[in-house]
């Protein structure tokens, strides 16, 4: 799946394994809502779902992917930030659970990562809460690979801030913990 912010499309692709090469898939993509702006996408680890960021209107779009077919359906789209807020936003990063329980979206402009619970029969989500990064912009956030730590790349404060995961809520709460770094953008564990 390759989102398109411009076009307001996502793109899938399979990949052809005896050649190495992508082709279009038939149908080659599906229609966001005009000006959703789908930015980044996440699959459930073990359920037919996809689950795509659209930064432009600060919304999640939760998609039934047939794999066979290579087909995505949508089933629900719900806003990445309180109803109370009324600052500008944009949506940046998105990050699906190895649980397959939670699901995570950052908010430029109200510089929080929304938590959103996946309900396990159908895939839809439901708002669990924001947590606020503890910084201005976080473009980036990564969760370290055993799901218990969440690092918050706040590229307007440069900070990287840790939070700890919930494992049986999903919320985060910070660590106390604030790395000074120039601008972070991105985040690798190795």
């Amino acid at each position: 799946m390759v989102p398109d912010k411009g076009l307001d499309k996502v793109f899938v692709f399979r990949l052809d394994t005896e050649s190495g090469k992508l082709v279009t898939n038939d149908p080659p993509w599906v229609v966001t809502r005009a000006g959703a702006g789908p930015r980044h996408a996440g699959f459930h680890p073990t359920k037919p779902y996809a689950y795509v960021l659209n930064e432009l209107d600060s919304s999640m779009t939760t998609y039934q992917f047939d794999a066979a077919a290579g087909t995505l359906k949508p089933l629900q789209v719900l806003p990445t930030i309180p109803s109370s807020y009324t600052g500008d936003n944009t949506a940046a990063e998105i990050s699906v659970a190895s649980s397959g329980r939670f699901v995570y979206a950052s908010n430029r402009g109200h510089n929080s990562i929304a938590i959103f619970a996946i309900n396990a029969a159908n895939g839809t989500l439901s708002p669990a809460g924001w947590e606020l990064t503890q910084g201005a912009t976080p473009r980036y956030f990564g969760v370290d690979p055993s799901g218990a730590e969440l690092y918050a790349a706040n590229q307007g404060s440069d900070t990287v801030v840790r939070f700890h995961v919930n494992q049986a809520t999903g919320r985060l709460t910070p660590a106390r913990e604030t790395m000074k770094v120039g601008a972070p953008c991105t985040i690798a564990f190795r």
